[in-house]
């Protein structure tokens, strides 16, 4: 009773606060058609080369800064937010990515855009539960574009207990990096993942070639990612949910409404599931699959270097 009351009265302030705001809702959305179907990240105009930051068109100059303050701003409340966005279901599949990677003992995995651990944690988690007969060892890179959600990441794996002095065979390493542009030599990892990061750059393109200069051949590109549903009336509900509940519930929790409709908006900019697997394809990928989870509202795409 208690929960159901506090619920009500969540969605009472959203609500309330819906009125008070002048923001996109679903209604709009169903309007934007550009936004539903994008072609790619960027146009040139007469002015440079510009790109999307949600539904606002930026210089590209501008949107790496503007994505840096929305992390900024979220950080410190971004699990929080993540359990009440998806009502806890980001954690199934984020379990779910690790299991179709499948670690093994002696892999070297770049974990970009993964700040706060969550990829990272998992890989750890399935590989204590596997036998190391050989005593292989193994190491994981923790990257990201923005230092506030690495600090996240660095203080949960204390608090977790996941230091390198109790983890035997295994090496960790904190670093600060732009995915465009890594600093990690050719063929260094054997493997690669991006939860929920690679919709916030600039040029996706540049991403991925730089995914697969890192990756040894034979080494395996993961992503997984917010995505679009298959079933019109099911996105039209996600969209209700998306745009009248979504940013409303980032003022409540975290004091942050722009940037909850940021990251809606966003998810929306991004490529279909068949565009982003062509996309892959184009840097050099091969074996190229995508698997959709809970109907398409987030995607697992996996492809191999040869």
């Amino acid at each position: 009773m208690q929960t159901t009351r506090n619920a009500r009265q969540l969605l009472s302030r959203a609500r309330l606060l819906l009125s008070r705001n002048g923001v996109r809702t679903a209604t709009t959305v169903s309007q934007e058609k550009d936004a539903q179907t994008p072609q790619s990240n960027q146009t040139d105009t007469d002015q440079g080369k510009t790109t999307h930051f949600g539904f606002q068109t930026v210089a590209e100059s501008e949107k790496e800064q503007k994505v840096h303050e929305v992390f900024e701003q979220v950080a410190q409340s971004y699990d929080v937010m993540n359990d009440a966005m998806s009502m806890g279901i980001h954690r199934l599949w984020k379990d779910i990515f690790v299991e179709r990677l499948g670690p093994t003992h002696g892999m070297r995995l770049l974990d970009m855009a993964g700040g706060t651990g969550d990829i990272t944690f998992r890989y750890l988690k399935y590989l204590a539960n596997q036998p190391n007969t050989e005593g292989r060892s193994s190491h994981v890179t923790i990257s990201d574009i923005n230092q506030h959600m690495l600090n996240v990441g660095e203080e949960r794996s204390k608090r977790l207990g996941l230091t390198t002095d109790k983890l035997p065979n295994l090496s960790i390493d904190w670093q600060c990096a732009d995915a465009e542009k890594l600093p990690f030599k050719n063929d260094e990892f054997n493997a690669y993942t991006i939860a929920f990061g690679v919709r916030n750059c600039t040029h996706v393109d540049k991403v991925l070639s730089e995914a697969y200069r890192v990756l040894q051949p034979g080494g395996r590109f993961m992503c997984l990612e917010f995505s679009h549903l298959t079933n019109e009336t099911m996105q039209w509900l996600y969209d209700q949910y998306s745009f009248q509940v979504i940013p409303p519930m980032g003022q409540l929790l975290a004091g942050q409404w722009q940037a909850y409709q940021y990251l809606v908006e966003s998810i929306r900019k991004f490529p279909k599931q068949e565009d982003f697997k062509h996309m892959i394809e184009k840097a050099g990928f091969v074996g190229v699959t995508y698997e959709n989870l809970t109907f398409g509202i987030v995607s697992i795409h996996s492809g191999f270097k040869l």
